[in-house]
């Protein structure tokens, strides 16, 4: 207690006021529930108790006239009520320890691609920057373990790093691989632009060196703390707070994100091996959609959730981000692999004039950093048999065009409609009213969709033996 003197009562005993500090309660307020009326004591009724405990051993004092602490996180409080959010701890385990699966199935993968690293689905795509990307997924990950417990500085320190860490690697790695595919798709040069793994790594060093730089200087200069936030039901729990760090950091993050949308959107049509580059876009355009999402419902919507629930927020966000991340891009793969088509390439994509040096890099198997006089053979070996099919094509066009008995006879006036035959560079196309065995002997020729791709001559075949 705290007693105050009465003001003219003068210096005497009884001339004075007590009541519970902050941070208690009157003990009696629990006797009297829902009354909880008595918050002062006059002190001669004090006094008199305290006589009457002395000499009589009464309890009227102890009982009446005490004041017990406040339930925990309670700053000011009338009775024992709690004033902290309790957690529901089998429910936070169960998420953390599927966090912590997908933590452990992303080694698996990062030690899988690393095995089977020589397969072309793998090769294309930069076995490097895919374990990259893995780790970065793992940090993410292991954002839901710094949340779990009840939070402190040090715990907000680790949510900030692996949350942003995370994301700075995985899309950065993604991003720069996009990049490299729209820096290729552009050229219109027969020039062929080289960007090697090394040269996309020393792009993507001084990225991750500004966050790790940005994220020592906030933890050194501001560390994050934790506060106190009122969930719908008047209770307490502790986040992580946000301040102008977060907000710069976001910003920047979110403008990262614009530019990995335009990249992805310049590259909207390019062709590639696999079709990596179109599960890169679809993985950009989800990490976007549902970080606006979840700060939405974490501002609008639900600002007021419990601690479960927002935990509950935390492990969503991680799973419909970086979950549908490796589906996205390893699922695919991982497929072909199943069915035994891991190591061949897709020949739909060749026959639209893609060839094998092309890929998803833009610059063949750049997994290779020196130069491979066997590879550059089978790329001129695969333009050689390309022009060689192209001029047997045009053979057959000009063939069927001037040469009257394929035409077929119609009595009346009908005529035979003259062939329209386009044939552009790469790739092929023919546009015909009423296509001639002929023709479509050689179409099939192109859109075999499994196997190697089939000499059309051996005219084309010794030509292309000879380099």
């Amino acid at each position: 207690m705290k007693c105050i003197f009465i003001p003219k009562f003068g210096w005497r005993k009884g001339g004075y006021k007590c009541k519970c500090k902050k941070g208690y309660y009157p003990w009696v307020s629990e006797t009297t529930k829902p009354f909880n009326l008595i918050y002062e004591f006059n002190g001669s009724v004090v006094e008199a108790a305290w006589t009457d405990k002395l000499l009589n051993n009464d309890l009227r004092y102890n009982v009446m006239y005490t004041c017990k602490q406040c339930a925990e996180g309670c700053e000011e409080c009338k009775d024992s009520s709690p004033c902290l959010s309790s957690y529901n701890w089998a429910f936070r385990v169960s998420l953390l320890i599927i966090s912590i699966l997908c933590i452990f199935l992303t080694a698996l993968l990062a030690c899988y691609i690393y095995k089977y690293r020589k397969l072309k689905v793998f090769k294309v795509a930069s076995p490097i920057f895919l374990c990259i990307t893995l780790l970065g997924c793992a940090i993410m990950y292991s954002e839901m373990a710094a949340i779990f417990p009840v939070l402190d500085s040090l715990f907000c320190i680790v949510t900030k790093v692996t949350r942003h860490m995370g994301f700075c690697i995985t899309y950065s790695a993604l991003l720069l691989k996009t990049w490299r595919v729209s820096l290729t798709y552009r050229v219109k040069s027969a020039h062929k632009l080289k960007l090697t793994d090394k040269q996309l790594l020393q792009w993507l060093f001084p990225i991750l060196l500004v966050m790790a730089i940005y994220l020592g200087t906030w933890t050194i200069s501001a560390p994050p703390q934790a506060i106190y936030i009122k969930d719908w039901n008047g209770l307490k729990f502790k986040i992580c707070d946000y301040n102008w760090w977060d907000h710069s950091l976001v910003i920047g993050e979110f403008l990262f994100l614009l530019w990995g949308i335009k990249v992805c959107y310049s590259v909207r049509n390019a062709e590639s091996f696999f079709n990596e580059a179109k599960y890169i876009t679809w993985a950009i355009y989800n990490i976007a959609i549902v970080n606006i999402l979840m700060i939405f419902i974490h501002l609008l919507i639900l600002p007021n959730a419990g601690a479960d629930v927002k935990y509950l927020f935390g492990f969503i966000r991680t799973q419909l981000s970086t979950t549908t991340t490796v589906l996205l891009i390893f699922g695919p793969k991982f497929y072909r692999v199943i069915k035994g088509q891991g190591d061949s390439w897709d020949n739909r994509v060749r026959a639209r004039g893609v060839n094998a040096s092309f890929s998803l890099n833009g610059v063949g198997l750049v997994y290779e950093e020196t130069t491979d006089l066997y590879q550059e053979n089978e790329e001129l070996k695969e333009e050689i048999h390309k022009l060689a099919t192209q001029i047997e094509l045009m053979k057959l066009m000009q063939m069927e065009i001037n040469n009257r008995h394929l035409k077929t006879k119609h009595s009346g006036s009908s005529h035979y409609p003259t062939p329209s035959v386009t044939i552009t560079a790469n790739p092929v196309s023919v546009t015909n009213s009423s296509q001639n065995p002929i023709v479509k002997a050689a179409f099939s020729r192109f859109e075999t969709a499994d196997g190697p791709s089939p000499r059309i001559s051996s005219a084309a075949e010794l030509a292309s033996e000879r380099v």
